[in-house]
């Protein structure tokens, strides 16, 4: 049995460490990755000291049957993480986090080898997939050609999206990305709008502040909301809206509705006190109505907070989205994704408390300003933007592009690998980005027929069929996902041929 996976960031991790926790043996995994930050993929390479995970350790781990993995790992280091001074939580460094990844992709690889697999690092991109009979022809952009048995999709996000046609303006900064060079050129005395007013927009503002800017920065984007900030964990057992729950559904069902979610998630906040429900509607109504300031302001107040609502949200949509997702319609979907996303990501992907507490510091300051209503941003003939919120102009020598990744959510490098398979009739786009998967395996679904028994999606090329597709819980779910899958056709071989040999 061969396995080949294109792709070597945080979703391979999640998924070679997943074939340690199966019975395969004496396979063969290659592992095609061109990127020098092997394992890191595209977010967690050498950075500022900045630039810091947004989730508590206990949300970071790769192995899906040891949720303190990652916590016992950054224990264990000799370079301590100071905890945030307003809930406690560590937020280790991007950087740190990759070399968790390397070492658990390194261990994990090492217990393979262990059982007899072979396991091959290949530093090139698979640019085209084929059937070979029953099996797939992997080629390389170096013209190497491996046949497997499994190919596993781990190929990353997309780049942000250039709303504003802006690529290869002097200037414009169109993936912030690794912030230690892409920053390093911005003039510290000179204007600087950020688009976007997401994670990455505050991981781009806390950057530049960390090389010392000093002119005025403006975070500009159609919403103009901030992600909210995460409160003190605390110890908490969904009841109701669990993945176990949902997953029943997910294998029992083809529909669920809205009304019953939201149903599910009232009976939940309702076991939990009569003021859950009344905390998360008035956050639901905050988002759209409460300026930037004081609304961070307030969340930096209630970070200690006894109040449990926000947190039992904060736990059970992502943990149960990528599950329930597929079984809306197609109109409750896109009554969601156009009426609540903003919504939905800004509380349900908080920032660190001590990040939020610098935002609010920049803005008392006037040196920050967060804008709705974006736009347009132009060039100007001479040199630099003229940016435009609502009703007013103002210009920018510089802009950093922090906004969402393109709706098809495959990154430039993948585009010749994803076209070979549609051609090939063995992948289809999904309207909403990446390509059709089936629901339970994340199988490829090709355009006409059932899944494609050999072909696995991870990650961001799943972001048209599941909703959350970036975190790292979703991808250890995914992975597992996958992994149990390919187990499972394997030991179905492995019966059919012991029967046909008379042995069982």
């Amino acid at each position: 049995m061969e396995i080949g996976v294109v792709g070597g960031g945080a979703s391979a991790v999640c998924f070679i460490d997943a074939l340690t926790r199966t019975d395969l043996r004496d396979g063969g995994l290659t592992v095609y990755e061109p990127s020098p930050y092997l394992w890191r993929g595209r977010p967690f390479q050498p950075d500022l000291e900045s630039v810091r995970v947004n989730a508590p350790p206990i949300e970071m781990s790769v192995r899906a049957d040891e949720p303190d993995h990652f916590e016992r790992w950054l224990g264990a280091q000799p370079k301590v993480v100071d905890p945030d001074p307003f809930n406690g939580a560590l937020f280790p460094t991007r950087a740190q986090y990759g070399e968790y990844l390397v070492e658990s992709a390194e261990a994990a690889i090492a217990e393979l080898r262990r059982r007899g697999w072979r396991v091959e690092i290949v530093r090139s991109p698979v640019t085209a997939v084929r059937p070979a009979r029953d099996r797939l022809a992997l080629r390389t952009a170096h013209g190497r050609c491996h046949v497997v048995d499994y190919g596993v999709l781990c190929i990353g996000g997309g780049r942000p999206q250039d709303a504003y046609r802006l690529a290869g303006t002097r200037g414009f900064v169109a993936d912030p990305y690794p912030l230690r060079l892409t920053l390093a050129g911005i003039d510290p005395a000179a204007p600087v709008a950020v688009i976007g007013c997401g994670l990455t927009a505050v991981d781009v503002v806390l950057g530049l502040i960390w090389q010392g800017h000093t002119g005025p920065i403006r975070m500009v984007s159609r919403s103009g909301v901030l992600p909210g900030v995460r409160q003190r964990p605390i110890t908490y057992e969904l009841r109701h809206f669990t993945p176990d729950v949902l997953r029943r559904w997910a294998a029992t069902r083809d529909r669920v509705s809205l009304a019953e979610l939201v149903s599910l998630m009232r009976r939940e906040l309702a076991e939990a006190g009569p003021a859950a429900e009344a905390e998360v509607r008035r956050e639901l109504a905050a988002v759209a109505t409460e300026p930037p300031l004081e609304r961070l302001r307030r969340h930096l107040s209630e970070v200690n907070s006894s109040a449990i609502g926000m947190r039992i949200l904060q736990r059970a949509v992502p943990d149960t989205g990528p599950d329930v997702w597929p079984l809306l319609s197609h109109q409750e979907q896109e009554h969601i994704l156009r009426h609540h996303y903003r919504t939905l990501m800004s509380l349900c992907c908080p920032m660190p408390p001590e990040s939020a507490a610098t935002l609010v510091t920049l803005m008392e300051s006037g040196q920050l300003t967060v804008h709705s209503g974006l736009t347009s941003v132009t060039p100007r003939p001479r040199g630099g933007f003229d940016v435009t919120v609502g009703d007013t102009t103002f210009a920018a020598t510089y802009v950093v592009n922090a906004a969402s990744a393109e709706a098809h959510r495959i990154p430039p490098m993948a585009q010749s690998l994803v076209r070979c398979l549609e051609s090939e009739g063995i992948a289809a786009r999904h309207p909403r980005g990446g390509l059709r998967l089936e629901r339970a395996t994340s199988r490829l679904v090709p355009p006409h027929g059932r899944a494609h028994f050999q072909l696995f999606g991870i990650g961001d090329i799943a972001a048209g069929e599941l909703f959350f597709t970036f975190g790292v819980p979703s991808l250890v779910d995914r992975a597992v996902d996958v992994a149990t899958a390919i187990a499972d056709v394997e030991l179905r071989g492995a019966t059919r041929r012991l029967v046909a040999a008379g042995v069982a």
